[in-house]
């Protein structure tokens, strides 16, 4: 199995390969039988996503042909950047339709971060939502290795610190500076890529969205108007 990873929700944006030997599942491979490579930028708008596929590629020393599953970072997040992310996909699908596609939320990817790092007991994944208002979900984690989560949802700027005066924690992009309790992470390819071993609820281009809490919403212009 051979995985390309696009993680472009956030101000650092990042492309992955993760090659497996075998059909085996994940559980039963030792983690040094996992390869791994990753290229990480922090050009934001600039970022050239082909150019990071190219070079995530050539150091993984694998071919294009050979990527079989790509995992994309739905977000929330930097609409636009998802939205690249996406589109790289798609047009990878139409060109080779036996790609499989995976989206995954970035808010898992911070989540699995912050326990690979050993984080425990409570914390908050927080997300500029613009307007005034977050991206929020919860995570307990245990000793014991149980967790629980708080669904991702929008939330104000004063509940966040409410949230803060109360003790809680907090982990995201661009959150350093708004809260003292705040540790700068970002969602990264390289994650993205492992969450997708264990993955197969595949979709195909056309039906990959980004996470976007809020309702669309529409103006209708009305004949001789501009």
């Amino acid at each position: 199995m051979k995985i390309l990873a696009l993680e472009f929700s956030s101000p650092q944006r990042s492309v992955a390969v993760l090659q497996r030997p075998g059909d085996l599942p994940s559980q039963v491979l030792p983690s040094d039988s996992l390869c791994l490579h990753e290229v990480v930028e922090t050009a934001g708008l600039n970022t050239r996503i082909m150019g990071m596929i190219d070079a995530a590629l050539r150091e993984a020393s694998v071919e294009r042909e050979q990527i079989n599953t790509l995992a994309i970072g739905l977000g929330p997040g930097s609409y636009s950047g998802i939205r690249r992310a996406i589109a790289a996909a798609q047009g990878w699908q139409l060109c080779d339709a036996r790609i499989k596609l995976l989206g995954i939320s970035s808010v898992d990817c911070l989540v699995a971060q912050a326990l690979g790092d050993g984080l425990m007991g409570r914390f908050n994944v927080v997300i500029d939502a613009r307007r005034g208002e977050f991206y929020l979900a919860a995570c307990e984690h245990a000793i014991d290795g149980t967790r629980k989560i708080e669904p991702l949802r929008l939330a104000t700027f004063q509940e966040l610190q409410q949230r803060e005066a109360n003790g809680e924690r907090f982990i995201g992009p661009d959150i350093a500076s708004r809260f003292s309790t705040g540790r700068l992470a970002f969602p990264r390819a390289a994650t993205l890529a492992r969450l997708a071993l264990d993955r197969n609820d595949f979709l195909s281009g056309e039906k990959m969205e980004p996470i976007y809490l809020r309702p669309p919403q529409f103006v209708k212009t009305q004949p001789g108007t501009k």
